[in-house]
Parts: C-alpha cells; sequence; structure tokens
C-alpha cells in the first residue's frame, strides 16, 4: 500500500484498497447523490488542473466558506492541497468584520462559498478583500461564478503531469492549512498545521475507534471548518467509511433516520438536547410505561463500564434495554454503535445514559493548536473511564505542570500562529504546548480536564472557582439551558442563567401554571424563579461552601452564535456576555 504521509493521500489509499461506490453523499433537491472514490478522486484532479489554469501558485491560500459539509469540500480539499496550495476553512457564522479580516490577513486568492446566504455576507466586505481574485459559489446563484466553470476548466487533461510534479513536491511537513480559531476575545488566531500534524493525528487516533471497514456509514454534521470534524472525515476516508452530510441541524433528526448511521460526531450541547427531548416525551406517559421509563432512565444514571456494578444491575439493565433504550436507538437510525464527542467537557450523566442505551459516547480532549486530538476514550480493552477524556493516543506526550496546566508534545503540534511568532512563543516553551487547560492524569493513565486556566478566578475571600465544574454540574438540571459563573474579585460566586424555555413551558403546563408567552414574562416569574432556585440549591449540595452559587439572574434571550454569547465550537464567549449582562451584574453585587 502507498504510505500516506500528506492528506491528499486519503482517498489514494481507499481506491488501493476500496473503490467504494458511496464514499462521499450529499442530498441534491431531496435526492441523496452518491460520490465514488474514483470520482472523488477525478474530480480533485480535475480541480487540480483547473486551479493551475487561474494561475494558483505553490502557497496561494484558498478560502472555503460553507454552511453545511458536502462533496464539494472534499473535493476542494483535495484538489487545493496537492497542487501545493493551502485550504483555509472558515466559520460561516462569524461575522462579515471577521471575513474581511481572515482574507486579507491569509492574503487568500480565491474564496469558495456554499450559498446565497454566505454569498451575501461577503457581498459587504467585497472590496475591503486585498488579494481575493474571484469568488466561486458551490450552489447556482445569481451574477456569482460557479464552481462548475471549474470543472468545465479543468476537463482538458494536458496539464496533468504539472499536477503530478506539484503532488511529487509536496513534503509532509510543509503547511496545508491555516484554521483560524475564534477564540473568546480579540482578533482570529491562524493555526498553522502541516501535513504531518493532522496525518499523524489520523494515524495516531484511529485505532481508538471501532470501525468495520467498509460497511461503516458516518453522518457528518458537525462543522468542517473546525478541525476535530476534518480529523474525523480523514479517518473515516482511511477506515473506508461512506460518509453522508447531513442537510442542516434542523433536518438533522430526519437524515439519521435516512441514513441510519453506524457512527457520528456530536458535541454535548447537541446529546444534551437530544436527552432533553427523550426525557420530555417521557414526561407525557402515563401509568406503567412512564414508571418503567423513569426506571430504566434512573437505572442508566448508574451505570458503570465492564460490568461494574454486578450481575443484578446487569440483569435489570437487559430488561430495560430490551423494553426501554431499543426506542431510543431506534430513534437515532437504528445502528448507531459508537458516537465521537469532542469540543466541551461532556456532563457524566450523559456518558451513563447513552452508554446503557448501547450507543457509547467516546469522549475525547484536544485543540486546533493539537490538530486537534490529544487523548480519547476506547470503549474495547478497558480504555473506556467515565468523567474523564481517555488515555493519551500513541505518539503523544502529555505533562502536568506545577500549576495543573495540560502541556503536550508531539508530531500534532502545530506549526504556530500565522504570522505572530511572539504569540506562538509564549504558547510552545521547551517544545510543550501549554494547552491552558488545568487536569490531572490518574493512576491508570486516564487524563481528567478540571478547568480552564484563564477562566478560573479568585473570590474576595481568596478562595479559588473552577466555573466549567460548576457550570457542568448545573446544566444537568431540565431547567437550565446555559449558565455562566461569575464573581471574580467579589465575596461570592454567582450566576448568569438563561432558562430552558421549552422545558419550563411544558413544566408549567403539566403543573397548571400560568407563566406567559414571551420570554421577559418566564423569567419575571416567580413560580419559575423559585423553581430554578431549587434546582441550583440541590446542585449545590455537591459543591464546598466558598464554591456555592449564592444569587443568580436569569436572562431573556436564547445564548447563541449570532447572538455573540457563544464561539462557533459553542463555548462561552465570557467576556461578551459579561458585557451584555452587566447591569443583572450589578444587580446581583450591588
Amino acid at each position: 500500500m502507498t504510505p500516506i504521509t500528506r492528506l491528499f493521500d486519503f482517498p489514494y489509499y481507499q481506491l488501493e484498497k476500496n473503490n467504494i461506490h458511496n464514499c462521499l453523499v450529499t442530498k441534491y433537491d431531496g435526492i441523496w447523490v452518491a460520490t465514488s472514490t474514483q470520482e472523488y478522486i477525478n474530480q480533485a484532479n480535475t480541480i487540480s488542473r483547473a486551479l493551475l489554469r487561474l494561475g494558483v501558485l505553490k502557497d496561494d491560500k484558498i478560502a472555503v466558506i460553507s454552511s453545511t459539509n458536502r462533496t464539494e469540500w472534499n473535493i476542494m480539499d483535495i484538489g487545493v492541497l496537492q497542487i501545493g496550495a493551502q485550504n483555509v476553512p472558515i466559520y460561516p457564522t462569524i461575522s462579515e468584520e471577521d471575513y474581511e479580516y481572515i482574507l486579507n490577513h491569509c492574503e487568500a486568492k480565491y474564496c469558495f462559498v456554499s450559498d446565497v446566504e454566505v454569498y451575501r455576507k461577503l457581498c459587504f466586505v467585497k472590496d475591503k478583500l486585498i488579494h481575493v481574485k474571484e469568488i466561486y459559489s458551490f450552489n447556482e446563484i445569481e451574477n456569482c461564478k460557479n464552481w462548475k466553470e471549474l470543472l468545465k476548466l479543468g476537463e482538458e487533461k494536458s496539464n496533468q503531469d504539472v499536477v503530478e510534479d506539484r503532488k511529487s513536491n509536496v513534503k509532509p511537513e510543509h503547511l496545508a492549512t491555516i484554521i483560524y480559531t475564534s477564540g473568546t476575545t480579540g482578533k482570529p488566531k491562524g493555526v498553522m498545521l502541516s501535513h504531518n500534524n493532522i496525518v499523524s493525528n489520523v494515524l495516531d487516533s484511529s485505532s481508538r475507534i471501532p470501525f468495520e471497514e467498509g460497511t461503516s456509514v458516518a453522518l457528518s454534521f458537525l462543522p468542517i471548518c473546525h478541525i476535530f470534524e476534518r480529523v474525523i472525515l480523514y479517518i473515516y476516508q482511511y477506515y473506508s467509511v461512506s460518509i453522508y452530510f447531513a442537510e442542516s441541524i434542523d433536518k438533522l433528526s430526519e437524515n439519521i433516520k435516512e441514513v441510519k448511521p453506524t457512527v457520528f460526531t456530536v458535541v454535548p450541547r447537541l446529546l444534551e438536547k437530544v436527552y432533553d427531548k427523550i426525557i420530555a416525551k417521557g414526561t407525557e406517559l402515563s401509568g406503567i410505561k412512564k414508571i418503567l421509563f423513569f426506571w430504566a432512565v434512573n437505572l442508566g444514571l448508574k451505570y458503570e463500564p465492564y460490568g461494574a456494578n454486578g450481575s443484578w444491575y446487569e440483569f435489570q439493565l437487559k430488561i430495560a434495554r430490551k423494553l426501554i433504550f431499543s426506542k431510543w436507538k431506534a430513534g437515532l437510525g437504528g445502528n448507531l454503535n459508537v458516537l465521537v464527542s469532542g469540543s466541551a467537557a461532556l456532563q457524566t450523566r450523559l456518558t451513563k445514559i447513552f452508554a446503557a442505551a448501547e450507543m457509547p459516547v467516546m469522549e475525547g480532549y484536544g485543540l486546533t493548536e493539537t490538530s486537534p486530538v490529544i487523548t480519547v476514550n476506547d470503549v474495547r480493552n478497558g480504555g473506556f473511564r467515565i468523567g474523564t477524556v481517555g488515555k493519551v493516543i500513541t505518539n503523544v506526550e502529555v505533562i502536568i505542570a506545577q500549576d495543573g496546566e495540560i502541556l503536550c508534545k508531539g508530531p500534532n503540534v502545530m506549526m504556530g500562529y500565522y504570522k505572530d511568532e511572539k504569540l506562538t512563543n509564549e504558547v510552545i516553551k521547551d517544545n510543550y504546548f501549554h494547552t491552558g487547560d488545568i487536569g490531572e492524569i490518574d493512576k491508570d493513565g486516564f487524563l481528567k480536564i478540571t478547568d480552564r486556566k484563564k477562566e478560573m478566578f479568585k473570590t474576595s475571600g481568596g478562595k479559588y472557582i473552577a466555573p466549567q465544574l460548576i457550570e457542568n454540574t448545573m446544566k444537568q438540571s431540565h431547567f437550565i439551558e446555559q449558565i455562566m459563573v461569575i464573581g471574580d474579585g467579589e465575596k461570592m460566586p454567582a450566576a448568569f442563567i438563561q432558562p430552558s424555555f421549552d422545558y419550563v413551558r411544558e413544566w408549567a403546563r403539566r403543573k397548571n401554571i400560568t407563566i406567559g408567552v414571551p420570554f421577559e414574562e418566564i423569567i419575571a416569574n416567580k413560580d419559575v424563579i423559585t423553581k430554578i432556585q431549587e434546582e441550583v440549591e440541590l446542585l449545590n449540595e455537591k459543591f464546598g461552601n466558598w464554591e456555592k452559587i449564592k444569587r443568580f439572574e436569569l436572562t431573556p434571550d436564547i445564548w447563541s452564535i449570532e447572538g455573540g454569547h457563544l464561539t462557533p465550537t459553542l463555548k462561552l464567549k465570557r467576556k461578551a456576555v459579561m458585557e451584555k449582562y452587566k447591569n443583572l451584574y450589578h444587580k446581583i453585587y450591588n
């Protein structure tokens, strides 16, 4: 087999092993359209020839902004990389100003967009883009060039020898991509990842995911512009997994039923929503059905892997799986045997309940700067431990600094931040990347993340508060959708809370409580405030007295990417949230 040393080697490796019919599958006008491995490579070569005819040089930057994952993205990826240029993926949800900054900062020569919404957004700053020669779209858009023009331009094969020459000159250590991390403050940082950074990460982490080569089916919907999903797609290609691209988050449930995937990736927020919907349906049951449903849920919440709870528990679990959990699995297509979670900490109750339902969630850990995987759980061979992010992958080294910070060394650590040597030197010292996360490794080698170093704060009494730990615990309440713990330099910790408005309405209906419809009325309702107070007090019991949430204020809007509360990977933008609710902050502490 041809060794894989560069990212564009993956489809060629797959072709040598399995020319699969449904390598990449996207839905167009209501019909799933499959692209085989051979067609994938053929079209990537066509794009390469076209880009050469457009004058694209080695190390030119080609930006891709797509609202959804799709076949065209992957074809562009290979077509760009194999001529020695770089693919710069951009989050579709960021502001026009960030589009302008990133495209000018990376000096992108061409930009590819998915649809009219992204194109319109780009048009606001089009005149300020210094280096962009042309914008192409995957969808048909009036007055915008279409990517099919490149498929036409590259049809003629007379310059394929130039493509082959460019390919042979791409070395593993060469730059492959620049990924701009949104961060929670300041301008986006361009993380430079080489072919070897990502290839090594794919090969060193791939053995942790239980795939059946050539028969597994994946549904892809997390943003491909984020390195987590992108690496997963390369892993799928390595194992000849058929990749179906979801139409949108809104159609995810429908697409799951159509595709019946064996695997997909998730972020904790998505699993929380799935779980909350299941519980909401359970509350609508009555009589013996309701009793059985919540008996199974309570059993699942006590789950421990590898039969640790004993034979009586395993016997009951077998019944619960047959009567209740099998329906959950059927609701997620029926074939799901593994979920992979990243991006943020997963609540242990979700890890337990989904494993009990025979849909184990393998939580991993990493950052864009580490390509991204550092550790990941593996359900096989005792490699799964609830409450941890798994063991360190092959060829990567992790040590815990004196102050508890996680430091990482290995072939996965980035080349540096683009055009920012000073910032690079701040995070890479003595060959170790300083993650900014606080954690600990247990005696068996499992890593546990406790908080972000920069997010920990001290109260005026000198006590350290780890907000993420408290926030994840509080979100176990069905009444709390989002929460941000505050109190740096203050006498006590407090919180801003966005209630789960759908669940609160359902609860009020069951209790015959009138709460009003507008969010402003709901958060002002005394019954709602009292109930959330009860929930906070109950969960406060898990913490020391200095860590307990003493006061909170409810917020009247949905925290979102568009609203500026969350980054594109659904992490809290703490400074932005603080600024939005500074009146509530003063209300709490005055």
